[in-house]
């Protein structure tokens, strides 16, 4: 089977043409922090898949998780059933959290999804008819129409979509304290990404303004809505973005890293305020409900990676790997198409002056082994914590050549 052949007549993938505009590339297999393609080549991961794999590929004890729970129940509904893996994965998130009331979802956008629904709810069980909310400049909070609402509206890749999506309100970190005093009476609430930007960016900034979000959500009664997808989970340094500023949001969302990177799952947790007011008001309910919510498999999982996590030294291992990135992309602002370098925690990023290298750049690291992919003016790198020293700095030195290649 010409596996690359087949793809581009009938394969539509994320962000791209069909058939794709770009070489995509077929994996046979992974390992640590290893892709191995169909033809045997094999490439450094830099990226571990789309921040995900936060243990590498193929941990055993992820796998030993999903096989045993494989074996006795793969799947069943959530709608008036429960079952051990769900229930004990609530009560971890919850601790975790500080956020005691969890709605296990299926993907990173459907918990934003939910997020939002949830702060509607609540207002309106208080008497308010209330639907935008405040985001951030640079925002990305996932691809579905909810989501896109309150992701950058001028930077983003939904831009597209223009006046089909809600109308929300926009600032700067730097403005979020006069936006919130003057806008207060006519949104529901707040969304951030805390710390670190992701993909609408890759902005890091100052943990200051995360307190005064808190301060004036709890004045004015606001949802604070804290999106950790990308954030969570030990990527800053921190187990949440959120810690950096010693505050608990009132809706915290994760994924991505929350089942090693092995299976989907999400979650959106929030205080036993917010989940009172709805359940005892009415309305009653929140009515959304993924036909994969609390899938057994990916929750079975998720407690594997999250035990894993909390008993491995990951705070170290992070505080190396950043340090590790600092001293080798720092030396790339010297270079004329470097605007930016950034770095915290697991993460490393050179912001370029143009969005127009990014093909050449991922094709080099590609040539050179590494798996990296480089998005507008972002080339970056989140990688899995257990990596070893040789393979980060295989990484960043082949993003030192690649963009020393294009600078000439």
């Amino acid at each position: 089977m010409n596996i690359r052949k087949l793809d581009k007549q009938h394969t539509w993938h994320p962000y791209n043409s069909l058939p794709s505009m770009t070489d995509i590339l077929a994996v046979k297999k992974t390992y640590a922090q290893t892709i191995v393609l169909e033809d045997d080549t094999k490439l450094v991961d830099g990226m571990s898949s789309w921040w995900s794999a936060i243990h590498g590929y193929n941990h055993p004890k992820l796998i030993k998780a999903l096989n045993k729970q494989a074996s006795k129940m793969p799947h069943i509904m959530f709608g008036g059933l429960t079952h051990k893996p769900a229930v004990k994965l609530c009560k971890i998130l919850a601790k975790l959290t500080k956020l005691p009331s969890v709605f296990l979802a299926d993907s990173g956008s459907v918990s934003v999804e939910v997020a939002l629904k949830t702060a509607i709810l609540y207002q309106k069980a208080k008497g308010k008819n209330l639907h935008k909310f405040i985001a951030l400049n640079n925002a990305y909070h996932g691809d579905t129409l909810g989501c896109m609402g309150v992701c950058d509206p001028q930077n983003s890749m939904h831009s597209l979509y223009g006046t089909y999506l809600p109308n929300h309100i926009f600032c700067n970190i730097k403005d979020i304290e006069k936006t919130i005093k003057k806008y207060h009476k006519t949104v529901a609430g707040v969304i951030v990404e805390p710390i670190v930007q992701g993909a609408g960016g890759m902005k890091i900034y100052d943990p200051k303004y995360l307190k005064i979000v808190r301060k004036l959500c709890t004045k004015y009664d606001l949802v604070f809505i804290a999106d950790e997808i990308a954030t969570g989970f030990g990527h800053t340094g921190k187990m949440w973005g959120c810690d950096h500023a010693g505050i608990t949001p009132d809706i915290m969302t994760v994924g991505k890293s929350l089942t090693g990177g092995v299976m989907t799952l999400s979650a959106m947790c929030t205080t036993k305020n917010i989940s009172e007011t709805i359940s005892n008001s009415s309305v009653g309910v929140l009515m959304h409900g993924p036909t994969f919510m609390g899938n057994p498999l990916a929750c079975s999982v998720a407690n594997a990676s999250i035990e894993l996590l909390l008993k491995s030294k990951w705070k170290q291992k992070v505080k190396k790997i950043n340090k590790i990135f600092q001293k080798e992309l720092e030396p790339l602002r010297k270079l004329s198409i470097v605007k930016d370098v950034r770095y915290i925690g697991a993460i490393g990023v050179v912001e370029l002056t143009s969005d127009k290298y990014a093909q050449k750049l991922q094709e080099f690291c590609v040539k050179n082994k590494v798996w990296l992919r480089p998005f507008g003016k972002l080339f970056y790198s989140i990688v899995s914590y257990n990596i070893k020293t040789k393979e980060l700095l295989k990484i960043t030195r082949t993003m030192k050549k690649a963009l020393e290649n294009i600078d000439g």
